[in-house]
């Protein structure tokens, strides 16, 4: 499946999800704790490759993910990407271990999601601050943040990892 994504930096979660309700989007789940660690060989040959395998456990759930480079795209986070739910995540890290991956990245976040019709609208709490992602076709994603009040300009292409990678520096 290919995802074509965006975040825009979000200064009040409680006003940006009453515009978010206002304009038709539908609450799908309510604010959900989650634990995202990515995993790599010790040589980092996919982030050399700009690829991403990520472990996420949200509540007794966990996902694998994998991600492909970006395709180019100035305004838009646009990659391939798999996902499975996992039943034994114990087991899985055994797995990784056994291949040779090694965790090498772990952050957390608090997620609410909506949905307006095949556009998905997260508001996202993070250690770095708040963002709204954004998720579906190019030009669903940029007429719901117009009528939010954002511009292309707000919108950002990096993931929480280089998000949170580049806020340490």
């Amino acid at each position: 499946m290919v995802e074509i994504e965006v975040k825009i930096k979000v200064k009040d979660l409680n006003a940006a999800e009453e515009k978010i309700l206002q304009l038709g989007a539908k609450l799908d789940k309510e604010r959900f704790f989650e634990e995202n660690i990515l995993y790599d060989f010790p040589n980092e040959t996919l982030y050399k490759k700009r690829q991403a395998l990520r472990l996420r456990k949200i509540g007794k759930k966990t996902f694998l993910t994998f991600k492909g480079p970006p395709q180019k795209s100035r305004k838009f986070k646009i990659r391939v990407e798999y996902e499975t739910e996992v039943k034994h995540q114990k087991q899985l890290k055994k797995i990784l271990k056994s291949i040779g991956l090694v965790p090498v990245f772990d952050y957390q976040k608090h997620r609410t999601v909506f949905r307006k019709g095949s556009l998905k609208i997260c508001l996202d709490e993070t250690s770095i601050g708040n963002f709204m992602e954004m998720e579906g076709e190019r030009n669903k994603i940029v007429k719901f943040a117009k009528a939010l009040g954002f511009s292309k300009d707000e919108f950002i292409k990096l993931d929480y990892v280089q998000l949170i990678k580049k806020e340490k520096k």
